[in-house]
């Protein structure tokens, strides 16, 4: 890597590298020899060809940092399937962890600090302007020119614009969180996606509540319903947070897994009544009824009208993760009288990054958060990765060399 003189254009010696993907069943058409990982993994979707890229050029305010870790899950496997209509070509991958290689003079943290070289950071999975009537209402997930990483197409000026490359070119409006040495990489890298989606969805519960800092949620039953990555580290959160956690999931095995993360009950959706009913598991925790305040749903709209009949008066049930899923039915008596509140979130902002950095940061020594990343893929093989994702519905991780510690 030698940097020219004006510090923006920075060459890349050996070049930084890219899986792209072309599109389901591109493979096919771009012939045997179309790419490294071309149609590994089978099936549509799972088509990729590595590119070089030389050289990027930084504008004002942006950074580029070399991956050190990168997770493949749920969003990734909908792109490659082609279920959340991306267009191709792109660089997959919106979240992970690395270390900067080179900042423009204006590249700042999220603190404030001037990112410079050897810096290990984590960052938001979307760039945002700013300056819009959304970003200055704290709503940067509705940004007026809202881009992501890993979703976008792409383009000469923005090649090494996901995850799933030996580096990622950050661009100014990117929220980025320096991070300790001694934190596992399994740790951080579903930090952006996982660990801060499930620190916006007990936010907004907070928020509409009306309570405020870490005692919000003490004594109170937190149902959640979806025992995957998110829901497992929502599970953890909200029990240090001091809440009893009920989680509700169709599979015994994920149910079973998620007590590891604190969850006091479990139960199963399809058990109507028995000792897998979600009415006797929140019996066991509170026979008063009275603390079923919040619900996260996180397996659509299913979850969601279960737990909008099952939170106390004044509860609230947050949706995340639905948005190509069925509607959402509720009878509008249930919130008036009930005086509940549906909401749901989007992308986390910069807040909910931070805050989820500074717990995760302490929280893997509680919980064991190592394990929401199962097996490691190199770089080369992420056809593989997405395919080991879609299969296990887990979380899986991409490097570029040996996995990291």
């Amino acid at each position: 890597m030698r940097p020219v003189l004006d510090g923006r254009d920075v060459c890349l010696d050996p070049p930084a590298t890219a899986q792209v993907w072309l599109g389901p069943g591109a493979g096919a058409a771009a012939g045997a020899g179309g790419g490294a990982a071309a149609g590994a993994g089978g099936g549509a979707g799972a088509d990729f060809s590595e590119i070089a890229v030389p050289g990027v050029r930084l504008a004002r305010g942006d950074s580029l940092v070399a991956i050190e870790l990168a997770v493949a899950g749920a969003d990734e496997v909908a792109v490659a399937s082609g279920r959340a209509g991306v267009r191709a070509p792109v660089v997959l991958g919106g979240s992970a962890v690395g270390l900067v290689v080179e900042g423009d003079e204006h590249a700042r943290a999220h603190d404030g600090r001037r990112l410079r070289p050897g810096m290990r950071v984590v960052w938001s999975r979307t760039v945002t302007c700013g300056r819009c009537a959304a970003c200055h209402r704290g709503l940067g997930a509705a940004c007026a020119s809202l881009e992501a990483y890993g979703r976008e197409r792409t383009r000469r000026s923005w090649q090494l614009s996901g995850a799933f490359a030996s580096h990622v070119h950050l661009r100014r409006g990117t929220a980025v969180m320096v991070v300790a040495d001694d934190v596992p990489a399994a740790v951080l890298a579903p930090v952006a996606g996982v660990t801060a989606t499930a620190a916006e969805l007990l936010h907004r519960a907070s928020s509409v509540l009306g309570l405020s800092g870490v005692p919000s949620l003490v004594d109170q039953v937190v149902v959640v319903s979806g025992a995957d990555a998110v829901g497992l580290a929502a599970t953890a959160m909200a029990t240090d947070q001091g809440a009893r956690v009920v989680v509700v999931d169709p599979q015994e095995a994920r149910r079973e897994r998620s007590r590891a993360f604190g969850a006091v009950a479990v139960a199963d959706p399809a058990a109507s009544a028995g000792p897998h009913a979600l009415s006797r598991a929140l019996a066991s925790v509170d026979r008063s009824g009275r603390h079923r305040t919040v619900g996260l749903a996180l397996d659509g709209a299913a979850g969601a009208s279960r737990l909008l009949g099952e939170v106390a008066a004044g509860g609230v049930v947050v949706l995340a993760g639905a948005a190509d899923r069925d509607d959402v039915t509720v009878a509008s008596t249930r919130l008036v009288q009930g005086l509940v509140t549906l909401t749901g979130v989007g992308e986390a902002g910069p807040e909910r990054l931070a805050s989820a950095v500074d717990w995760a940061s302490g929280a893997w020594r509680r919980w064991p958060l190592e394990s929401l990343v199962g097996e490691t893929f190199a770089l080369s093989r992420v056809a593989e990765a997405l395919a080991a994702a879609s299969e296990a519905e887990a979380l899986v991780g991409v490097a570029v060399g040996p996995a990291p510690r």
